[in-house]
């Protein structure tokens, strides 16, 4: 059995990482182990999820030009979620910046959203037949 277990997500500074995607998003923080030399072995994760995310501090100038530009500008980020005006009232409460109204396709509600590093997201809810 194979799964996917963590996706890296490069960011500037790991405690602003964890400050959006815990405080902001309401993800849980896995694990924040110290490796030291200033490394940090960062899991993040949405409540219940399968996969997380391992937040990666920038190092050097190739990553630093990667921050929010590591889906090459497209949406890349898919949070999926079981209550859509729940949760995009919630970020909005949050100050999350979407850039767009949210709009109803044939997969589902959708709506895209930026993480303050500049990673595209869309927050969608499934039609139960797409999901």
């Amino acid at each position: 059995m194979q799964r996917l277990a963590l996706l890296s997500l490069v960011v500037p500074d790991y405690d602003a990482g964890i400050a959006f995607f815990v405080d902001v998003m309401g993800f849980e923080l896995l694990e924040d182990t110290d490796l030291g030399g200033g490394k940090r072995w960062v899991r993040v994760a949405p409540k219940g999820a399968e996969t997380a995310f391992l937040l990666a501090r920038a190092v050097g100038d190739k990553q630093v030009a990667a921050i929010g530009n590591q889906g090459g500008g497209r949406v890349w980020l898919f949070l999926q979620t079981d209550d859509f005006d729940r949760d995009h009232a919630d970020m909005l409460a949050k100050g999350v910046h979407f850039e767009e109204q949210p709009r109803d396709e044939p997969y589902g509600r959708v709506a895209v959203f930026n993480d303050p590093f500049g990673n595209r997201w869309d927050l969608v809810q499934f039609n139960p037949k797409s999901a």
